[in-house]
């Protein structure tokens, strides 16, 4: 059975570029903000560019937190991308502006203290032995950034499983959250549909959980 993607349509993110990264590892794929094709869909992508309070009021504009909310009671597999993993956290503080996130995740996305920014290009990541979303790849991989903001700590102990979520790490001035694994809700701060053949592969273990 192929498997069926939505790619989540509210006004963000790179959605031709996403489809095209997640047809070319065998998904049906689908860019749409319905809300029954994004329930029905084996497997959500959220993907996410620019500021985070424009990211929140495009998906309250279509109902997406609850859309996100619904399928993770269900279990159903949801993968954010760049602003769409940063949303998931509790808020976001972008030059002073806070903004309310979905809550999946305790936290704030907030500015890295780093001496250049944008963080932009390829960059290294730091993740668990037993990650299911980086399996195969080897510990020297590079996957691309493009990001000013992100979760600079992680405090959630028990995951949507009630096991430990899996959490990796990258650095660039400092120590930030590169990709969560918690139970059906997995994210990752770098774009995979830019990262060539890694993001390739890790979007194939991810279709694996579907």
């Amino acid at each position: 059975m192929v498997p069926r993607v939505v790619i989540l349509d509210y006004g963000s993110g790179n959605l031709r570029s996403a489809e095209r990264a997640v047809q070319r590892v065998g998904a049906d794929v689908e860019v749409t903000a319905d809300p029954h094709a994004a329930q029905e869909a084996d497997g959500l992508v959220v993907p996410g560019v620019g500021a985070f309070s424009a990211c929140m009021d495009g998906l309250l504009a279509v109902g997406g937190e609850k859309i996100i909310g619904t399928r993770l009671a269900g279990g159903r597999p949801v993968l954010g991308i760049c602003v769409g993993m940063q949303i998931l956290f509790e808020r976001g503080v972008e030059h002073g502006v806070a903004a309310d996130g979905t809550g999946e995740w305790p936290g704030t996305v907030e500015r890295l203290h780093a001496d250049v920014l944008p963080h932009m290009g390829w960059n290294t990541v730091r993740a668990p032995a037993d990650s299911e979303l980086f399996a195969g790849l080897d510990e020297g991989t590079r996957f691309y950034f493009v990001h000013s903001f992100a979760a600079r700590q992680w405090s959630l102990d028990s995951g949507l499983s009630g096991r430990q979520p899996k959490v990796t790490w990258s650095n660039h001035g400092e120590d930030f959250v590169a990709a969560v694994e918690n139970g059906p809700l997995w994210a990752t701060q770098f774009h995979p549909e830019k990262s060539g053949d890694a993001g390739a592969h890790l979007l194939e273990n991810w279709l694996r959980t579907l």
